[in-house]
């Protein structure tokens, strides 16, 4: 028999720029904060982690997301509270097909040459697609067995998870929703998410996924490397981008149902199963800093110029995974949500550049301004460590003359994973039907403007 001791969450329906309560039902407030939180009263121990005995005869259990003597700042543990140990959630492991998922380093899938690639949005799947086998990888890059680097994959859903359940051993996913909602039932507690909102679910959480308004699209960051943290605002100070007080994180909610259930994992870049007799969402109570969270991309406030010109793409960072270097990140979660254009005498989209980092881009709803066409929601861009990207010939032109007033870009929600690392394509990617093989040509009209006899511009 399932237990659910909780108030489920509200589904986020509302349209882009319209706030909700600041207060999510089922949920708490903060990021990087201590919660605790019992489905039972008197179920978390009180003074201690640990007793002789735990009240309702659970399990203390402590699941650890950083080194046991990592500083104080980056040190992340729960203490749960559950029905069975985790070791009765698992048996003997039996290694399985691991689908469309693939793992960094992986070089030799494809010899497609380097270039700037795009995809239009790849169809749901025919068959039936769950969690599992609903991950399709399109690019790896660093190395996970060095905890360093990131994948970027497609999540198709068209079938909820029952008696099915997930970790992964090789890093955390964040992913962003872009077609239809997704509620993810985790050992923590429940968490929804529809376009516009991102989940993220620390390295080694046990979750099922199920459906919560028909079949679901959505793009997943799988991050080898540091957990991601909201970046230093340098000068800005304390307030604007992504808030503290706009994440959420799930209220505990537990199962104690018998019967037949299957675990999977990924470990290594390896795809393994077991399989029990009970399910293993049974965490009566639990309390710490390392649990899973949720963040709607539509309270980020930007910051940007009022004045001319355009600074770095890097003000619109949301969340970023540290690398060991300071001021370099191991991943960027970069977004180009709702704002307003007021710069004068600028040219408003973002410029050519070529960049060190290497850049996929996702359209989760709206039109895009440095492409207006071609980049539709639910589409893919690559573009790679040193190649050179910047707007389409359309948006130059529009951009170079428009009369330059302020406009709201509206209804409008892009996003970037950036990494220091190459983003190698997979072989699923790189034959997909959906790759435009005529990307490149939507710079073939920019033409030659120089004329070494005019100062000003035309």
């Amino acid at each position: 028999m399932a237990s659910d001791r909780r108030s489920a969450p509200a589904e986020s329906r509302r349209p882009a720029g319209e706030i909700e309560s600041a207060i999510l039902p089922g949920y708490m407030s903060g990021f990087g904060n201590s919660f605790e939180t019992e489905a039972l009263p008197g179920a978390l121990p009180i003074g201690r982690n640990s007793p002789q005995k735990v009240n309702y005869g659970l399990y203390a259990e402590q699941l650890s997301g950083s080194p046991f003597t990592a500083p104080q700042a980056t040190n992340q543990r729960s203490w749960l509270y559950r029905v069975r140990p985790g070791v009765r959630h698992t048996a003997r492991f039996t290694r399985i097909d691991r689908g469309f998922i693939r793992t960094a380093p992986e070089r030799d899938e494809t010899e497609m040459p380097i270039g700037q690639l795009r995809w239009s949005p790849m169809e749901m799947p025919k068959e039936k697609t769950t969690f599992v086998n609903g991950l399709r990888t399109v690019t790896v890059a660093g190395d996970c067995e060095s905890m360093s680097g990131m994948a970027a994959h497609m999540l198709f859903v068209n079938e909820s998870m029952s008696r099915e359940h997930f970790f992964n051993a090789d890093g955390e996913f964040l992913i962003v929703a872009q077609e239809n909602s997704l509620r993810f039932r985790t050992e923590f507690g429940v968490i929804d998410i529809g376009p516009g909102e991102i989940c993220i679910i620390p390295r080694g959480v046990i979750f099922r996924v199920e459906l919560l308004n028909g079949p679901a699209r959505a793009y997943v960051c799988e991050n080898y490397g540091g957990a991601f943290t909201l970046p230093d605002r340098g000068p800005i100070g304390a307030n604007c981008l992504a808030n503290p007080r706009d994440f959420h994180t799930p209220v505990a909610s537990y199962e104690d149902v018998e019967g037949k259930h299957t675990l999977y994992v990924k470990w290594g870049g390896e795809l393994y199963k077991t399989e029990t007799g009970h399910s293993p969402i049974d965490v009566v109570a639990w309390h710490g800093n390392y649990y899973p969270y949720k963040y709607d991309l539509r309270h980020f406030s930007p910051v940007g110029a009022i004045l001319f010109d355009h600074p770095d793409p890097s003000i619109f960072t949301v969340m970023t995974s540290p690398s060991e270097t300071p001021g370099t990140a191991n991943i960027d979660f970069v977004i180009f949500p709702e704002r307003w254009g007021v710069a004068e005498n600028t040219f408003r989209p973002p410029w050519y550049h070529r960049n060190i980092m290497s850049e996929f881009m996702g359209n989760v709803y709206g039109v895009y301004d440095a492409k207006p066409e071609g980049f539709t929601p639910g589409g893919i861009s690559l573009h790679n460590t040193m190649l050179p990207h910047g707007p389409d010939v359309d948006a130059f032109e529009h951009a170079s003359n428009v009369e330059l007033k302020p406009v709201k870009l509206k209804n409008t929600l892009a996003f970037m994973f950036e990494t220091r690392f190459r983003q190698r394509v997979t072989k699923y990617a790189a034959t997909s039907p959906a790759l435009q093989d005529d990307y490149i040509d939507c710079w073939s009209g920019l033409k030659k403007h120089f004329d070494p006899n005019r100062r000003e511009p035309k």
